[in-house]
């Protein structure tokens, strides 16, 4: 199918957010005209701060909000430090230039002045939370502050997209990608456009080996899906991409290891994660379902038996930890799971499904898609 999109202009969207710092500065230049401290309020990215919508079906930030003031020895560092982002994400938006969270770290580290023989910023440790916290308070995203973060992720499809960067539009065919496939940029938003999609759904899988395997096999051709591997843990831009194709009524369904690290890539796909609870909106996707791999497959298919492994101290903590989460222990069928790998501490990965032959990974998701045989 192809789609009809509202064009998404870089200039137009740069001007937008311009004037949310604009506004933000024009606030304290107020409060000082009038006698009054400067000060912003930010909302608390703690877990006492993030809850579980019902409605919604995913990780947000509650109401809690922290004040930060210039005038109090405690703060004032921040304050100003926060300030020095803003300013600086101003100029690259007008610049129309981009940079990583680490290049800007090093534009700001010494930035107090010619004659002040002080840092700004000592780690980027410290620049990270603030960027942050520009995010939450300004309602954006670091990538509409043109922040960049590492690419990472990897899509093969029938899927062609319009990118404008640069000063250039390229056009991406995910189909004729070979066997690298497209990485995934951090930013799919500003200046990306899905220009024609032909997909019956999304198929994540946690591991790029596994992807390569599936894409050597053109499993996306001969299932007419969008095939993405997050190479682990899944970064912003890949939920974004994935929240996208979900909101264009692609099902979504994530193929990870039987252990409690693959299953909280899924959560975390799902639901968001409370880090990035206040973006959960634009990267999570409640709609996703599991198609494996999970413990009560090991009883469907009698080779799995000898290739289960020892789950480690760390996986059986993380597993515990899942089954206190609210929003994982509302489902019987998940709890089920996690039993079965505290009880048996065993594990199994995606990759013990090449075990009777190299191809018997596709079958097994083709059966289990067809049956929908998917944990919620």
């Amino acid at each position: 199918m192809v789609l009809k999109q509202k064009k998404e202009i870089k200039k137009e969207d740069s001007s937008i957010v311009i004037k949310k710092l604009e506004d933000f500065g024009t606030a304290l230049v107020k409060e000082i005209q009038n006698s009054q401290p400067p000060t912003f309020e930010i909302p608390l990215r703690t877990k006492s701060n993030v809850f579980f919508d019902e409605k919604l079906n995913y990780l947000v930030l509650g109401d809690k909000k922290e004040k930060r003031t210039f005038l109090s020895a405690a703060q004032a560092k921040k304050f100003m430090q926060t300030i020095a982002i803003a300013n600086k994400c101003k100029k690259f938006l007008k610049e129309n230039s981009h940079t990583s969270i680490r290049g800007l770290f090093y534009q700001l580290k010494f930035s107090l002045g010619d004659d002040l023989d002080e840092e700004l910023f000592s780690e980027q440790s410290e620049s990270n939370p603030l960027i942050e916290d520009l995010e939450v308070s300004l309602n954006v995203k670091r990538e509409d502050l043109n922040l960049n973060t590492d690419r990472k992720g990897v899509v093969a499809g029938n899927m062609v997209l319009k990118d404008t960067f640069g000063g250039e539009e390229t056009i991406i065919d995910c189909s004729k990608q070979g066997r690298s496939g497209w990485m995934i940029p951090s930013d799919v938003d500003n200046g990306m456009e899905i220009v024609s999609l032909e997909a019956d759904y999304v198929l994540v899988v946690e591991k790029d080996a596994m992807w390569q395997r599936l894409n050597e096999d053109k499993f996306w051709k001969k299932e007419n899906c969008i095939l993405i591997t997050p190479k682990g843990q899944a970064s912003r831009g890949c939920r974004r991409l994935i929240k996208k194709l979900s909101e264009l009524n692609l099902p979504v369904y994530i193929f990870t290891d039987c252990d409690a690290w693959g299953w909280y890539i899924y959560w975390t796909i799902k639901t968001g994660s409370m880090n990035l609870a206040y973006i959960a909106n634009s990267i999570a996707t409640p709609q996703a379902k599991f198609v494996g791999v999970t413990m009560r497959d090991i009883k469907d298919y009698d080779f799995l038996k000898n290739l289960t492994i020892n789950a480690k101290e760390v996986d059986l903590k993380r597993a515990e930890e899942m089954l206190s989460y609210d929003w994982i222990k509302r489902y019987v069928q998940w709890v089920e799971e996690l039993k079965i790998v505290l009880k048996t501490k065993k594990k199994l990965e995606q990759d013990a499904l090449q075990g009777p032959s190299l191809s018997f990974v596709g079958k097994y998701l083709k059966e289990k898609i067809e049956q929908k045989k998917f944990l919620p």
